[in-house]
């Protein structure tokens, strides 16, 4: 399927833009009114000022978005964890061995700027509260990207973002540590504020229950090889998998208010890697963000990343208002 591929509401069935082709779909399509009614009567216990602490600055999520969508979802992940525990002391019986359980791990995907970070963080903590109060860990893939350096030195810097960006065998590597049970598993740190990973910094993961794992491309498959080897993706780790989606138009223009609230905020600092962003005119500065936008990050979400959707366990499609305004459930 290709990047045209679109979900369309209520239909139940993939479709391309022209609507020809239609074939049934693999997913359940719900309004974010009748996805609230999941949470059936599951507390929030989220306060306004957790939320307003987890949230990115362009993403006004509110609590009532949180009650309504993410308490929903956090129940049907918690299920999900609950029955793959319950399928893990069941092979433990048969096998009569005793090894290490491995955490579940969900990967979040979508684009820049449509709200990746903020999901993923308003899950962990919803996820570590439930009544099992499960250890919760987060990664980002910010961390493997190859150093700027590196992407200097390859003419990369254009396509930081893009797959060929990342440190897949480190990335592989951490993933496979830890499915493989290890204890004490090296994350690499990004420094959004110097734009690059940081020297010898480390996120330690000990074998958490759960690991959401965050980033745009992280359900990017690759060309298979001739000779039959094995090729691992990211998204082969994964337990579920969610897909963050908006329109085109909606995306860019979250991307470029997001790098102008930035020319007044981060950018100020002279130590930020874009801080000569916040010398120049605001229009200059628009047309420096639209130009962004179009050459690498609409290049990347058209290439990369919105061909992954259908891959995804579960998609949340925004609206202009960065409310949910529709889920879409992959079937059993």
């Amino acid at each position: 399927m290709d990047a045209k591929t679109e979900i369309k509401a209520g239909n139940g069935f993939w479709s391309n833009g022209e609507g020809l082709n239609q074939i049934p779909s693999p997913y359940l399509f719900f309004s974010a009114s009748d996805w609230s009614e999941f949470r059936a009567d599951t507390p929030l216990t989220l306060t306004s000022e957790e939320v307003y602490r987890l949230r990115s600055s362009n993403d006004p999520i509110s609590l009532d978005e949180v009650r309504d969508i993410y308490l929903s979802l956090s129940r049907l992940l918690s299920s999900h964890v609950e029955s793959s525990q319950q399928l893990f002391k069941l092979r433990q019986r048969f096998l009569n061995i005793s090894p290490d359980k491995t955490p579940f791990v969900i990967g979040v995907a979508g684009s820049v700027a449509v709200g990746k970070s903020t999901t993923a963080r308003i899950l962990k903590e919803l996820l570590a509260r439930w009544p099992s109060s499960p250890k919760v860990d987060l990664v980002t893939t910010d961390g493997f990207l190859l150093p700027n350096k590196v992407l200097m030195e390859n003419n990369l810097m254009d396509k930081k973002g893009f797959p060929e960006s990342y440190n897949v065998s480190e990335l592989l590597n951490f993933l496979s540590s830890i499915k493989a049970g290890e204890a004490s598993v090296k994350a690499p740190l990004y420094s959004h504020f110097n734009y690059d990973v940081m020297p010898d910094q480390f996120q330690i993961v000990d074998r958490p229950d759960i690991l959401i794992f965050e980033g745009i491309n992280v359900l990017q498959s690759r060309d298979l090889p001739v000779d039959g080897n094995a090729v691992p993706f990211v998204s082969d780790f994964f337990d579920f998998s969610i897909y963050i989606d908006a329109e085109e138009a909606i995306i860019e223009k979250w991307y470029v208010d997001r790098f102008m609230r930035l020319r007044e905020t981060a950018f100020q600092d002279p130590g930020s890697f874009f801080h000569r962003y916040s010398k120049i005119a605001a229009n200059e500065a628009q047309d420096i963000a639209q130009g962004l936008w179009e050459r690498i990050n609409l290049a990347n979400l058209r290439e990369n990343i919105l061909p992954t959707r259908p891959r995804a366990d579960l998609i949340l499609k925004k609206g202009m208002d960065h409310l949910v305004e529709q889920v879409a459930l992959r079937k059993l």
